[in-house]
């Protein structure tokens, strides 16, 4: 399935809109990620253990959104947005919110 973030595909006309689909994903950080990250924090470098877990967030969210999109019998999603939050009491959970338009080519 094609998918972009924007509103039109090249050389492939829209034929027919079907609606918004979207996906989310809620994943949670455990004490150990949050341990390692405050370290790499002192000491500089990238949080891997915070960039996986984005990272298996978003892909999550998408396949939703993309299963979504084939139950209406679309082949593309196109103006796609995506949208993170941190959600908890304090902060321990990470939303990944995808949407946009299911159509077919």
């Amino acid at each position: 399935m094609l998918m972009t973030t924007t509103s039109t595909l090249e050389n492939r006309p829209v034929r027919q809109y079907l609606g918004v689909v979207n996906g989310e994903a809620i994943i949670g950080a455990n004490i150990f990620k949050d341990m390692f990250a405050s370290i790499r924090n002192v000491v500089g470098g990238r949080a891997g253990a915070y960039e996986r877990t984005l990272s298996d967030a978003r892909r999550i969210a998408m396949d939703e959104m993309q299963a979504e999109a084939k139950k209406l019998g679309a082949n593309a999603i196109i103006g796609i947005d995506v949208d993170y939050e941190v959600l908890g009491a304090d902060n321990g959970m990470l939303m990944v919110c995808v949407s946009g338009t299911a159509v077919q080519t």
